[in-house]
């Protein structure tokens, strides 16, 4: 029987050859895409003293966050579950500017329990933000940076899809609900409960027309033609809402000339990240996978906490989820076994592939095996004296 003092925690993974390091080239790749869109990377700690952490983020954070004591300063530390707050702790104390910024980083974060989109309790993060404009050019540039990069990711299958969190924030402003009963019918447009949402709107003393526009809100699902029904399904709703539907057609715009052919679906009741989210808000799905593979949107209220609130948008991704979606064999196609020995020749020519970017391992004396076995996609033999390649 297997010793249960080796296995690792659930929900939580390593990556293993030759996986870790097809996840490194996917990782510098994708860093080299960020960087030619003028995105600076940083690397925050994984530790933190936890008010930072948790800064501008609320209570569902909070839930997913590790807390230990600092032995140094006797202080509650957190280990991150999410970047984005270090993100915007950097933006507002560490690089002050009163122009745009953009940031890019590449870490792992830990989650007590499983993320809902990805599974994992270690994802690897990736993602990007951009600070200090409210205007919706900068969240189709960070949408248009998305399909970059999952196209550099090989993910080219893709679909985006928009709501935005202003009409929900609109309806129940206007609706005076109290925190309580705007949690619950947040929670059951989630579910797309409908009978659920019926009951809790039937049990406040909301107006019948903003009711019927948060019960419309189940129904605004579909192709952009969806903008054109919430105009009209939504009529009676705050002149916000309007506001905000007319923020969705100019992102569309915007993206039909950034990236021409891009699928778009709207869904309105899809209200992820409510207490983290002000504004636009969008996912991306692929066949390949049956849930979100990325998801972001514009989050003005995050750096208030710091002092400084700054407007704020973007996205992340678990490089991990990314990779999965792409075979990795076994032989990897610049991996070369060379046979054992320190023939001058031999040596030479090892040492010029290396060089011209072929990984070369090398045999031991006695060693048996399929170079294959070793991720060897090519082998080094010698032919009329000289070394050369062939397949493995």
């Amino acid at each position: 029987m297997r010793s249960k003092k080796w296995l690792l925690p659930d929900g939580v993974d390593e990556v293993l050859p030759p996986y870790a390091g097809a996840l490194e080239s996917l990782r510098r790749r994708l860093l080299n895409v960020f960087e030619r869109w003028g995105y600076d990377l940083v690397e925050p700690p994984l530790l933190e003293y936890l008010e930072s952490l948790l800064s501008g983020i609320g209570e569902d954070l909070d839930l997913q966050t590790f807390k230990l004591i600092d032995q140094a300063s006797g202080k509650l530390l957190g280990i991150r579950a999410d970047i984005t707050p270090q993100i915007a702790r950097i933006d507002a104390h560490r690089m002050p500017a009163d122009i745009p910024q953009r940031f890019c980083y590449c870490g792992s974060v830990l989650h007590t329990r499983p993320d809902k989109f990805a599974g994992s309790r270690n994802p690897l993060q990736l993602g990007a933000e951009l600070y200090g404009h409210d205007g919706i050019e900068s969240d189709a540039e960070v949408t248009a940076l998305l399909i970059e990069i999952l196209r550099a990711a090989e993910v080219v299958d893709v679909t985006l899809e928009f709501g935005h969190m202003g009409l929900f924030h609109a309806i129940c402003e206007q609706a005076h609900l109290d925190a309580a009963a705007e949690s619950r019918v947040l929670e059951c447009l989630l579910m797309k409960d409908e009978g659920g949402l019926t009951s809790e709107l039937s049990a406040t003393d909301i107006a019948h027309q903003l009711s019927d526009c948060l019960m419309g809100l189940l129904e605004l699902n579909g192709d952009t033609s969806v903008l054109a029904r919430a105009r009209e399904r939504l009529r009676a709703a705050p002149p916000r809402v309007n506001a905000a539907l007319d923020e969705v057609a100019r992102l569309i715009e915007l993206l039909e000339r950034y990236v021409p052919g891009v699928d778009i679906h709207l869904d309105f009741a899809e209200l992820r990240g409510y207490r983290y989210h002000t504004g636009i808000t969008f996912a991306a799905y692929t066949p390949e996978a049956g849930r979100a593979i990325a998801w972001g949107g514009r989050y003005d209220n995050i750096g208030q906490s710091f002092g400084r609130a700054r407007s704020a948008t973007g996205f992340s991704t678990d490089l991990k989820v990314l990779l999965n979606l792409n075979a990795v064999g076994a032989a990897q196609p610049g991996r070369v076994y060379a046979p054992p020995g320190s023939e001058p020749g031999l040596l030479a020519a090892i040492r010029e592939y290396r060089n011209t970017g072929y990984s070369v391992v090398q045999g031991l004396p006695g060693q048996q095996g399929d170079p294959r076995a070793m991720g060897c996609a090519h082998t080094l033999a010698q032919r009329d004296g000289q070394w050369q390649l062939d397949d493995a």
